[in-house]
């Protein structure tokens, strides 16, 4: 363990003093030099996002802290250099779909943020894995490594950061054109609808609603109001964020803001901790505590009140609204039993905190013939049970944080196609845990919405 990072932000704070503490889940590079000339050359770079871009996203996420607003935090499990321009539109286009549903039935603002544009690294629960007698180093993302099975792929590789920063560039250029030249428009709302989705039952009822918007599309043009040329229906604020894993590639974008003389890391508008990685003394913890971005962190179903109470202190120790969110990953069968306290808690310690659910990553298991995979009931429950346990308390379900492509894959069961094991084979894709399809999500979606429009009765 390393010591404490409990300490007030201030002067002692600086980029790389992460260092002087654990840092768990880090590669073992081949090469101290090579990584070396790596973050240098990263270090001269431009910044990815701006320290501006930021704190806007602080204060729209200060909105969700205070009830007036929701939180919809979503995309891929873990991003491919390999991705191509139509998969980011369609993983955008299904989270705008979301977005509009959920602002639809519940009439309250939708904060989008997505897991992309540097979702590049993953934490493992062991530094290698073994097949036919071979033990390799673990696939880590490929920020890191490639998920072949041989040596030279497994092998840690510092040019790969730079890679993860090129693709990242690439993918925010993508998102910037679509968020701002016309695709997110809302009278685009049937053009989002995909063909396998709009066949699916919650793709129909998607349908109906976009029917219904472009009626009141059609009113508004018919009132003067050209839709296309109002810049709140014709475009959408889409903010990026990934785990903040790999300290040295965060350390090389942050930068200090020219306005404020602040610290931002530049890699992405919200970085957020792993459950892994959320050590009170470690370099994670260190790491972020000195970034002014909007950050977040997992709290699994060993968090305990105490340490959760710890983390708001050291994270955001001045309860800035919108500067903190925590994202409980319990698992369906346990979060209506351990959530309640922690919320409690935090309410009574008077910290702003932007509550989030995330469903996923604690129901995953593996079917009898080896997919890794999720239960859209289960995903269900824990949402429900997130909601029922802010009810209890008197606190706000702030959002949801959900891995999803708005690709026809099959790697979770269940939804509205009623996917069982034997479908998993057709379409499995995911480079590490399953993800929602597009039909899913918007299930889901509407899912949502019906819980949040009840928790606002």
């Amino acid at each position: 363990m390393g010591k404490s990072s409990k300490k007030s932000k201030g002067s002692e704070w600086k980029p790389d003093t992460w260092k002087s503490f654990e840092a768990s889940q880090q590669p073992i590079w081949p090469n101290n030099d090579s990584l070396q000339k790596v973050l240098d050359e990263l270090s001269a770079l431009p910044p990815l996002v701006f320290a501006g871009e930021a704190r806007k996203l602080t204060q729209q996420l200060a909105a969700v802290s205070q009830g007036k607003a929701f939180l919809l935090q979503a995309g891929d499990c873990a991003e491919s250099f390999d991705t191509s321009a139509d998969s980011i539109r369609d993983r955008l286009r299904v989270i705008l779909q979301m977005a509009v549903i959920l602002t639809y039935y519940t009439g309250v603002p939708v904060v989008k943020v997505g897991r992309i544009a540097g979702q590049f690294a993953k934490p493992r629960s062991s530094d290698t894995e073994t097949v036919d007698g071979l033990e390799l180093p673990s696939f880590r993302g490929h920020m890191v490594n490639d998920i072949n099975f041989n040596e030279d792929s497994r092998a840690a590789n510092p040019k790969r950061l730079l890679t993860a920063y090129n693709r990242a560039a690439a993918t925010l250029n993508l998102l910037r054109a679509f968020t701002k030249g016309g695709f997110a428009a809302l009278s685009k709302v049937h053009q989002w609808n995909r063909e396998f989705v709009a066949a699916s039952p919650a793709g129909q009822r998607y349908e109906i609603l976009a029917d219904e918007i472009d009626r009141a599309v059609s009113f508004m043009q018919a009132c003067g109001i050209d839709g296309d040329k109002l810049s709140e229906l014709s475009e959408v604020d889409f903010h990026t964020s990934h785990e903040a894993l790999i300290l040295g590639y965060e350390e090389a974008l942050t930068r200090q803001d020219s306005l404020t003389g602040e610290w931002y890391d530049c890699s992405a508008h919200m970085l957020w901790i792993g459950e892994r990685t959320r050590d009170l003394g470690g370099a994670h913890i260190e790491f972020l505590r000195g970034v002014n971005n909007p950050i977040g962190c997992k709290l699994g179903p060993d968090a305990n009140a105490k340490d959760v109470l710890t983390l708001c202190e050291t994270l955001n120790p001045e309860k800035i609204h919108g500067r903190l969110t925590l994202i409980s990953r319990m698992g369906s069968e346990t979060v209506s039993e351990k959530l309640p306290h922690i919320l409690e808690t935090v309410k009574e310690a008077g910290h702003p905190v932007v509550w989030v659910c995330d469903p996923m990553h604690g129901n995953t298991f593996s079917t009898e013939n080896g997919h890794k995979t999720r239960h859209f009931d289960d995903i269900l429950k824990e949402i429900t049970g997130f909601f029922e346990a802010h009810s209890k308390v008197g606190t706000y379900p702030g959002g949801v944080h959900l891995e999803l492509t708005g690709d026809d894959v099959t790697e979770c069961l269940g939804g509205g196609a009623q996917l069982d094991a034997d479908d998993l084979s057709k379409r499995y894709e995911t480079m590490c845990d399953p993800r929602l399809n597009g039909s899913q999500s918007i299930d889901i979606a509407f899912r949502i919405a019906e819980l949040l429009h009840k928790s606002q009765l």
